[in-house]
């Protein structure tokens, strides 16, 4: 009954932005750390950001510092994502997944569950 869905995406134009939501249902969000991950076709699936229970610690990707925010609001049990100077290669399906066990250095998948269905986010003019 523990369940993320992933809201937001869509597409723009590259150099726009989207706010991606995570929310939760059936559980207290306040008690985990929440990654954000993409993945595009016919590749392996990326960490973009983490962001722990009190947001206390935030990581990125390379790829995306500068570019991304993530957030969180616990009294709404969500995780934002905010994309700003989108590019093509930003085009992926966007997943949030959670932990208990804090935000690792580097944002890999097998660290954790939880996954939500995931949003479409495509970058093209």
């Amino acid at each position: 009954q523990l369940q993320l869905v992933e809201s937001g995406g869509g597409l723009v134009q590259p150099g726009g932005s989207l706010r991606l939501s995570c929310a939760a249902s059936g559980f207290t969000l306040a008690y985990y750390d929440i990654g954000w991950f993409r993945q595009a076709p016919r590749k392996e699936r990326e960490g973009v950001s983490c962001i722990s229970r009190t947001a206390e610690t935030t990581n990125y990707a390379d790829s995306v510092k500068g570019r991304f925010t993530i957030s969180r609001d616990n009294a709404k049990n969500t995780v934002y994502l905010q994309m700003n100077n989108l590019k093509p290669e930003d085009t992926a399906v966007y997943y949030c997944a959670a932990t208990i066990y804090g935000c690792p250095f580097r944002i890999d998948a097998a660290d954790f569950g939880s996954w939500g269905q995931g949003t479409q986010v495509t970058v093209s003019s």
